[in-house]
């Protein structure tokens, strides 16, 4: 099925890219360590040319990219991703010298990066985060504290890290830093987490950074995290339409050619209907993924509330799919090693990181109240 009027080249793209997921990235990711960086996969996905597009594409591509490789090998859409979440605020914000030190690294595959915001006490409100940067002198800072949630930690070569350099001032009161990951006072441990991807807590004590490492302005780096977000949140939202157009073909393959009750299941109407609602909602999802994208390259004024509605819709309604093709599969569908098994595993988190759907309901409705406010006479009856 073609959505949003997808030129020929784009489609023919995403199939070439399912393909060298199945083929050239699933045996990789196969291979990994649960819970470990694979930087065999993160090499590879620089040989094939996909990481270098994070700096040179937009967010249409982006979500293209995503979908395709979640598709087929969601290992390998994980690792693109994070490599672009950690280094995009480098790209966007970062000085010529950091950006020349670490984006070619990042391009091939041979440095690994990390996004580090959320805390153990800020995380859907990363206003909150207490991550101390102390000064030490003009231009220096120590940064002390603990951050946890942080994928690819801590094994990433470098952190794009949001710390507090004014106290008591909210989101206007913090700054981001480039730190590698070989910074004196940097340590870190992994988690084990119900999705298989590499998650850690990072300890920072008295860790030294100066001005050559930050990131955009002192004291403005909540908007640097937000700039981030906003082009990542219908990514996240991408990832989740792949994972829900792997379990949608799955359940039309299997309740074809299963046989119950003196017939196949598809001529069950229960089961028809299911399977159509299933392709109903994947398909409203992708529609709004890619309006969300577009507006973000269109350099659109609504893109928090597009990404924010992107990323909310998407995510629950893999959630939706892949818990209803898990029911028409029965128990073969919870062996271990079963696609679906795999995809029930990883469809939980999206609906929590990079904002929860919570936090995304939160952001919708705050854009629509400030919408109605700049209008005002929103709301009045016509006489």
């Amino acid at each position: 099925m073609t959505a949003f009027s997808l030129e020929p080249e784009h489609l023919a793209w995403c199939a070439e890219l399912r393909i060298q997921a199945a083929e050239r990235l699933r045996p990789l990711a196969e291979k990994g360590e649960p819970g470990r960086v694979n930087r065999p996969l993160v090499a590879e996905l620089g040989t094939l040319g996909l990481l270098p597009r994070l700096f040179t594409s937009g967010a249409l591509d982006l979500c293209l990219m995503r979908e395709s490789l979640a598709y087929a090998c969601t290992e390998a859409e994980t690792a693109l991703a994070l490599q672009g979440l950690g280094a995009h605020p480098v790209h966007a914000c970062g000085t010529q010298a950091q950006r020349t030190r670490w984006l070619p690294l990042v391009a091939d595959g041979s440095a690994v990066a990390a996004f580090a915001l959320s805390e153990p006490g800020a995380g859907s409100d990363a206003a909150a985060l207490s991550l101390a940067a102390h000064s030490d002198g003009e231009s220096a800072w120590r940064l002390t504290g603990v951050k946890c949630w942080i994928s690819n930690a801590p094994e990433a070569d470098f952190y794009s890290v949001f710390a507090r350099t004014t106290p008591g001032a909210g989101a206007r009161g913090v700054t981001a830093f480039l730190v590698p990951a070989d910074r004196p006072g940097l340590t870190g441990t992994g988690l084990d987490m119900l999705s298989p991807h590499p998650i850690g807590a990072l300890a920072f004590d008295a860790v030294p950074v100066t001005a050559d490492d930050v990131l955009g302005e002192v004291d403005r780096g909540f908007r640097v995290a937000m700039h981030t977000l906003n082009l990542f949140r219908p990514s996240v939202g991408a990832l989740a339409v792949g994972m829900a157009q792997a379990a949608l073909d799955a359940t039309l393959a299997h309740t074809a050619g299963r046989d119950a009750f003196g017939g196949k299941l598809r001529a069950l109407q229960t089961v028809s209907h299911q399977v159509a609602e299933m392709a109903l909602r994947t398909e409203a999802a992708r529609l709004m993924v890619y309006a969300a994208a577009t507006a973000y390259d269109a350099g659109a004024p609504d893109v928090p509330q597009r990404a924010a509605m992107a990323k909310l819709l998407a995510t629950e309604t893999a959630q939706y799919v892949v818990d209803a093709a898990v029911q028409l599969h029965g128990a073969r569908a919870l062996r271990r090693g079963h696609l679906l098994e795999h995809l029930y595993r990883e469809v939980r988190a999206p609906r929590i990181y990079e904002g929860a759907s919570e936090v995304q309901r939160s952001i919708i409705a705050k854009e629509l109240y400030e919408s109605c406010d700049k209008e005002p006479d929103a709301g009045q009856e016509a006489p």
